[in-house]
């Protein structure tokens, strides 16, 4: 964990914090990493306080009139409430079409909300059609001019309420996505304009990101008072005054996530979902285009007892409808210790196709504990696709994987990769045939087109050009040396891949918007 700042922020322990989740992304269930910064501060007595912007600004954007408005949006309103209530109880997943309709019916509004200020905004993006994201200066003019948000109306006004009461020193923002990044930096310019005294500091998957880019140079310089790339649980405990301790091991750096903010039944699902993190970085930390790799993140775990102890309390006080098991791919010992140990609620996360997962005796184990489905990426369906891109995969053992789980009742969500650059079209069909001849053991799907990141270890050996325009883009775009360029990619998709008749009913069925984070109700249901 890395700290970036001219002067190191100290506060006194007795002073409070607010921590910040931007919109925009999915509101279906708590940010994990502010759940974990918080359980840290409340595990040493520092008062800490939790907005979750996003869910309370979408919330608030959908129940505010729209100004423009056609005979969709009239339906879409007159609807809003009895559409909310289905996608907070079970009801609204029995029925594909329903949840569907009040899916896009939600999406239609914020839509039209964000349309006056220049935003298309969606229930899972935000973009703005002339400021990116990626660009320093536009994230520099939304801070400058953050009466131009969407949401400044819900959020200067949040704002005022909570300083008022609680009366802060601090205010952290974890930024993640780049869907999140315009509002955020808009938010930071108006707390800067109207408390300058406020000390602000940012951090988040994004920001870790950015930093770790060649060249990052600090664009937010008199707008943040603290940049943390990496976890932040130790240096906000230290800002706070708290010497933690290096030794004992990654335990005593762990501290069981806080889920106590008020918003936690206001999400758009049938109850609430627990995400939990056993692990940062990723055990096998091999492929070629991994992000983690390249940024030379590390893999670090709680025990598999931790785990399993901090899983059955988070359960026994929250009653979750879901547990969602946030690593990059949660190891077999972990899915082990849990079959032996099971949390007591529903649970799904991403794991890597390996020989345990052949096994129908550990399936079923897997089942009884509560696993309803499996996300698992394959990429490719090509074997020499896989060994170049060093997944460690093998394809007759993926293929026995996928039988089993099926077998055992556990549904699988596969995500695919198209336009590697080891890829053409001829291990593209490779691998539409593989999912063809499993149509019956996938339950869904992801469907993607490679981007190279920017710092990546194919990055050397390609021509690159500009794909995502900006300063702070992670990604590069690059002449395929094979031809099989973004363009061919798509056609491919559009043609063949998608509507083969095996595969177009697995697309079918996956939850518009909310996807992965959805699928499991439709299983349970």
């Amino acid at each position: 964990m890395n700290s970036i700042s001219k002067s190191a922020i100290h506060i006194p322990k007795s002073s409070s914090l607010i921590l910040v989740h931007p919109p925009v992304v999915k509101p279906c269930e708590p940010p994990p990493g502010i759940a974990r910064l918080c359980g840290a501060l409340r595990h040493h007595g520092i008062p800490c306080q939790v907005i979750d912007a996003n869910v309370e600004g979408i919330l608030e954007l959908l129940r505010s009139p729209v100004a423009l408005s056609d005979t969709w949006t009239r339906r879409a309103e007159r609807h809003l409430s009895n559409h909310l209530t289905s996608l907070t109880s079970w009801d609204g997943y029995r029925r594909y079409d329903s949840y569907r309709r009040a899916v896009h019916d939600l999406n239609r509004l914020l839509e039209m909300a964000g349309h006056s200020k220049g935003v298309r905004l969606s229930l899972g993006n935000y973009e703005h059609k002339k400021f990116r994201p990626t660009r320093s200066e536009d994230l520099l003019r939304a801070a400058e001019h953050p009466e131009s948000d969407p949401f400044y109306p819900y959020f200067s006004k949040r704002f005022r309420e909570i300083i008022k009461v609680e009366r802060p020193s601090i205010v952290g923002f974890s930024l993640n996505y780049l869907s999140q990044a315009l509002t955020t930096v808009a938010m930071i310019g108006s707390l800067r304009k109207e408390y300058p005294e406020l000390k602000l500091i940012l951090g988040g998957g994004l920001v870790t990101s950015w930093v770790r880019r060649p060249g990052w140079n600090n664009p937010f310089a008199g707008w943040v008072d603290q940049i943390v790339a990496g976890p932040g649980e130790k240096t906000l405990l230290s800002i706070m005054g708290v010497n933690v301790e290096t030794d004992g091991g990654q335990d005593k750096q762990h501290w069981i996530p806080n889920y106590d903010a008020p918003s936690l039944h206001s999400y758009l699902a049938p109850g609430p979902i627990l995400p939990y993190s056993a692990s940062s970085g990723c055990y096998w930390n091999q492929c070629s285009f991994c992000p983690e790799r390249a940024e030379g993140n590390p893999y670090v775990a709680v025990s598999n007892e931790k785990v399993t102890s901090d899983l059955r309390q988070l359960v026994d006080k929250h009653k979750p409808v879901l547990i969602h098991l946030t690593d990059n791919a949660i190891s077999p010992a972990l899915l082990k210790e849990i079959s032996s140990n099971p949390p007591g609620a529903p649970w799904y996360g991403f794991v890597r196709f390996t020989h345990h997962l052949t096994d129908l005796d550990f399936c079923l184990a897997l089942k009884r504990s509560g696993c309803v489905m499996l996300k698992l990426g394959l990429e490719s369906g090509d074997e020499r696709v896989l060994e170049a891109m060093q997944k460690g995969i093998d394809l007759g053992e993926a293929s026995l994987a996928l039988k089993t789980l099926k077998q055992a009742g556990i549904t699988t969500y596969v995500y695919l990769l198209f336009g590697t650059p080891q890829e053409s079209l001829e291990e593209a069909r490779a691998t539409r045939d593989f999912v063809a001849r499993h149509h019956d053991e996938i339950g869904f799907l992801n469907v993607a087109i490679f981007n190279l990141p920017v710092y990546g270890p194919d990055t050397m050996n390609l021509e690159t050009k500009m794909f995502y325009e900006g300063d702070l883009s992670l990604y590069v775009d690059f002449e395929h040396p094979k031809g099989w360029n973004r363009k061919q990619v798509r056609q491919f998709l559009d043609k063949e891949f998608k509507r083969h008749p095996a595969i177009a009913p697995i697309l079918r069925r996956d939850p518009p918007i909310f996807t992965s984070n959805h699928a499991p109700f439709f299983v349970m249901t």
